[in-house]
């Protein structure tokens, strides 16, 4: 089950600490771009949770950017719960919702050493591509985008 949740609810706010305390074993601090709690709530990002058994096993959110594109943010799948499909279901959802928003492209940025993200990402159809603003060239940064508009 996936739902429509404020990134400052109960369930919310451990899984982006998680989120953000994996990262930061990896990325040095300029390399690691995702919004906080509160500018998820600021910037408008949509955030959603799913549940697998009622218990919280993912999230993300999906920052739409007037009519030319959206861009994930704070995808995450707990250790758990990885390789059950969450990731895909979740990714599932931000397009949804950036499609039933009008939004023709999906960006996102994301970290090197994410593979199983990368691989989620690729079997969905995103291909690289060079950093869109904000992002810059960063040895350890790659983003990507997929067209789900018409």
């Amino acid at each position: 089950m996936i739902s429509a949740e404020r990134a400052d609810s109960a369930d919310a706010v451990p899984l982006i600490t998680e989120l953000e305390a994996e990262l930061a074993q990896h990325y040095p601090v300029e390399s690691r771009h995702g919004y906080s709690v509160e500018k998820l709530l600021r910037q408008g990002v949509a955030f959603f949770v799913a549940r697998v058994d009622g218990k919280p096993a993912g999230c993300g959110g999906v920052q739409i950017f007037g009519t030319e594109y959206a861009e994930l943010k704070r995808m995450y799948v707990r250790p758990a719960f990885r390789g059950r499909g969450v990731g895909k279901r979740i990714l599932e959802r931000l397009a949804a919702h950036a499609r039933e928003s009008g939004v023709p492209l999906l960006r996102l940025e994301t970290g090197i050493y994410q593979d199983a993200a990368i691989r989620l990402y690729e079997a969905y159809g995103f291909r690289r591509r060079a950093p869109f603003p904000p992002y810059r060239d960063d040895a350890v940064s790659l983003c990507f985008e997929k067209h789900i508009g018409d």
